[in-house]
């Protein structure tokens, strides 16, 4: 399933929320394309999803969620991948 949380994350002038697959990375991959994320915006487990897309992305199928709901199912599912140096 695709998870996608509010758009409260503030960079670049923007809001952003993360756009998570709690199934499988080719689900989120897929899923990015048909709404033409650009490659740069994944980052290890998630995609960037600017504030004016979120709604694009709930239309296509995502599943709001809170931020704290998204992690822990992508924890869930061994999906997270941490930035190096953390644990």
């Amino acid at each position: 399933m695709i998870l996608v949380d509010r758009p409260i994350w503030h960079a670049h002038g923007r809001r952003w929320s993360h756009l998570v697959s709690d199934t499988s990375v080719v689900e989120l991959h897929t899923f990015a394309a048909e709404l033409g994320l650009p490659g740069r915006a994944f980052h290890r487990d998630h995609y960037d999803l600017p504030e004016h897309r979120w709604e694009d992305a709930v239309d296509a199928g995502a599943v709001p969620v809170t931020a704290r709901e998204l992690v822990r199912r992508l924890r869930a599912a061994g999906l997270r991948r941490p930035r190096r140096g953390r644990r």
